[in-house]
């Protein structure tokens, strides 16, 4: 064999060892590009989750806050009643200073009427007891909650307050918001499709197996073929 043909099979043998070099590493190209192929398609897929998830945090945030306000309102409206109240008791009290004071009128005078009754001969005027049988001679005498709560109910010192107290500025019906328009309905729920437990429908994840959640049905991305 002469030089030139040893020549030729040496450069044969290094094109074969060059064409099972390529070969392999068109393989782990291959294997490269598919990897990153994948890897993209989850990126993407992400990105859309992502998106999602930011939009339904979102709309829980706005369903906080209308809690919140909510709140605010429920708040305001316990003030309100706790200073109609004040007010109510206050003009209990002085409602019941005026009638003591009154009652400490009647007695004389109404004695003095039926003195000169008595000398003209005729029927004394009724008692207070019998227009109202909760107004006795002791009613002014009893502990002070007990006969200012007999005298609001009683018709002859009613306070001109509660009578008027409807529509008032401060009275429960015309000052407390209406809580129902602004009050967020209940929210919407779905099943968990892991632990099938009932969640918010646009909670991204479960709260309690913290499963994620696709509340809006996106789309599953085509299987793609394994590794070689």
């Amino acid at each position: 064999m002469n030089p030139t043909e040893n020549e030729q099979d040496l450069a044969v043998i290094d094109k074969l060892h060059l064409l099972k070099e390529l070969r392999s590493r068109n393989i782990q190209l291959e294997r490269v590009k598919q990897k990153i192929k994948k890897e993209f398609e989850a990126k993407e897929n992400e990105d859309k989750y992502l998106s999602q998830y930011k939009e339904e945090l979102e709309l829980l945030q706005q369903e906080k806050m209308a809690h919140v306000e909510e709140l605010r309102l429920i708040h305001a409206d316990i003030n309100t009643l706790e200073a109609t109240i004040k007010q109510a008791e206050q003009e209990k009290t002085k409602s019941f200073d005026s009638a003591k004071k009154l009652h400490q009128e009647y007695v004389p005078l109404k004695a003095k009427v039926d003195h000169i009754r008595d000398i003209l001969g005729l029927e004394r005027t009724s008692e207070l007891s019998e227009e109202d049988h909760r107004i006795t001679k002791t009613y002014f005498e009893q502990p002070s909650q007990n006969r200012q709560e007999d005298l609001l109910d009683s018709p002859i010192f009613q306070s001109p307050f509660h009578s008027s107290l409807n529509s008032s500025p401060l009275s429960p019906r015309s000052k407390l918001p209406d809580r129902q328009n602004c009050r967020s309905q209940a929210p919407p729920m779905k099943n968990c499709s892991s632990c099938h437990q009932p969640i918010h429908r646009n909670a991204p994840i479960c709260p309690l197996c913290k499963a994620k959640s696709r509340s809006r049905n996106p789309k599953k991305p085509k299987k793609k073929s394994e590794d070689n």
